[in-house]
């Protein structure tokens, strides 16, 4: 057997044991993709990553990612939290303060700000595609998600790498009162070939204006505690539906409350190219090695 370094990192978060957790696979480059995904399901987080040499000169490092039953080309949070690894590690230095990771949906610019148990790390996400839903769509989310109220803005399929049906609904109590239908979510994922559905509600006069829940069942996420791409496609749709000004070009979002991992996400968004940079802290919650 091989024997690697290992990190799990707890990201958009200052805090062990908050945010949302990602194993990261250090120098990786000896494993096939079926002993990844075995790890990955080992691991049973949301995502596990694995950090090799890249293929192109002009990247740092490549990133392949997981989740418990498939690789995705892009996920937010394994980018910040796997960065974090990269730099805690020494396995990258940066430039200038930048990072560039190359993934399954390219090259992804990354921004470093300060260092130690300050350092935050920022992600430009993939530019978002976006495509409007059908009306047995729209009804089939609004029963998956147990609403009963119309929307205020239609909700929209947005990519950027990760597929999201994004929906906003209302202010921060009705995100955090939703009763998710799992099974209907599941469903309506696998018709919509999507990972799965992102709400948000805005709170404009909060000190956290914007909160987020993910639910991915499925990916074997029922809920994703604080999500990367989610919060991107947030993002993307407050841009495209003229929302924006409702929070600011840069605002802060919450999400992972409901199950116990509160985290907060520094969006910002550029809307003339529809790019979305997301970043925040992240902290190492175990430092080893495992052997495969």
């Amino acid at each position: 057997m091989m024997t690697f370094d290992f990190k799990q990192v707890d990201v958009f978060t200052k805090v062990p044991y908050r945010g949302n957790p990602v194993a990261v696979v250090i120098g990786a480059q000896d494993l096939d993709t079926e002993t990844m995904q075995q790890i990955a399901a080992w691991t049973n987080l949301s995502e596990t990553t694995f950090l090799l040499p890249p293929t192109r000169t002009d990247a740092d490092y490549l990133l392949r990612i997981f989740t418990p039953k498939q690789e995705l080309p892009f996920a937010g949070h394994p980018t910040i939290g796997s960065a974090h690894a990269a730099l805690e590690s020494e396995f990258v230095k940066p430039t200038a303060g930048k990072l560039v990771q190359e993934c399954g949906a390219g090259l992804v610019p990354l921004r470093i700000d300060a260092s130690g148990d300050r350092r935050s790390i920022h992600a430009k996400a993939p530019p978002a595609k976006i495509q409007s839903l059908d009306g047995e769509t729209v009804a089939a989310l609004q029963s998956a998600l147990g609403l009963k109220s119309n929307w205020r803005i239609d909700p929209m399929l947005v990519d950027v790498g990760p597929v999201w049906l994004t929906a906003y609904v209302g202010d921060g109590s009705d995100v955090h009162e939703l009763t998710p239908d799992f099974v209907q979510i599941a469903e309506l994922s696998s018709r919509c070939q999507m990972t799965g559905i992102t709400v948000f509600g805005i709170d404009a006069q909060g000190s956290v204006p914007v909160q987020v829940r993910s639910f991915a069942p499925l990916h074997g996420i029922p809920e994703d505690p604080v999500c990367g791409s989610g919060n991107a496609c947030v993002g993307a749709f407050l841009a495209n539906s003229g929302m924006l000004a409702e929070v600011g070009k840069s605002y802060i979002a919450n999400q992972g409350t409901e199950v116990g991992r509160n985290g907060f996400v520094t969006v910002t968004v550029d809307p003339s190219e529809m790019i979305v940079e997301i970043g925040g802290n992240a902290v190492t919650c175990i430092d080893g090695t495992i052997s495969a």
